[in-house]
């Protein structure tokens, strides 16, 4: 994805609650309202006012509050617990954790195991994130090297992302971010962010000739997109 333009925080009162939201202006055509874990967050051209932002906002009041309370019904996602012989999947395939002391931190894939060494002061947890960051990061590195030629392009710089609301981003420099709990998830799946975010060196934009040079690298990118949209918010928390 480009980057993003800045945000501003706002308020808005909707049937008597005080309402904050977001509002990020671009270059798109109309408003747009969506709601996350972070709240609601608004989309607006750049020569909308902020009565034509606040008038669409409480035209749609309802289900703006609608909306905002099942997310705060929602249970947060479940903390992985580590654990001698819990299972994880990684890139759909489910690895067995086996735990060790010892006084350095190491791992290995090992067939349908993770073997990890973990000192007695070190949480096993944070062993394991830095075990599947280097797993993702190579297995990344392995996809773009496939799919940037499909395209035409030189394989892009990668860095691997944190970030909780994003799967992945493209700077105008040409440089790839990539965020490693995708490798919690089915390899179509990645290969969709890859692609996505491929895509991005042709096309710096949503438009629909960048959804045209999405589907020439993963035609099924419609079911993977609404496929990572439903398993990503089950991950649990590291």
């Amino acid at each position: 994805m480009p980057p993003r333009p800045p945000e501003s925080a706002q308020q808005i009162v909707l049937a008597g609650q005080r309402i904050a939201y977001a509002l990020r202006r671009s270059s798109r055509r109309s408003i747009g309202l969506s709601i996350d874990q972070r709240g609601l967050r608004v989309g607006a051209p750049l020569r909308a006012s902020l009565h034509d932002v606040e008038t669409l906002i409480r035209a749609h009041g309802q289900w703006v509050l609608d909306k905002l309370a099942a997310w705060r019904e929602r249970p947060p996602p479940a903390r992985l617990e580590i654990a001698d012989g819990s299972r994880i999947f990684v890139l759909a395939q489910a690895l067995t954790v086996s735990l060790a002391n010892g006084t350095r931190a190491r791992w290995q894939f090992a067939g349908d195991e993770i073997r990890l060494t973990v000192p007695l002061t070190v949480d096993p947890a944070k062993v394991l994130e830095t075990a599947l960051r280097e797993h993702a990061r190579t297995h990344f590195q392995e996809r773009l090297a496939v799919h940037a030629p499909r395209l035409g392009v030189a394989v892009p710089p990668l860095r691997l992302s944190s970030a909780r609301t994003r799967w992945g981003s493209c700077s105008a420099r040409g440089n790839i971010a990539l965020n490693w709990r995708l490798v919690l998830l089915p390899p179509a799946i990645v290969d969709y962010v890859v692609c996505h975010e491929l895509a991005h060196l042709k096309e710096m934009n949503h438009s629909p000739r960048f959804w045209s040079v999405v589907e020439q690298l993963c035609p099924d990118w419609r079911r993977l997109r609404l496929d990572l949209r439903r398993l990503g918010r089950q991950l649990p928390h590291f």
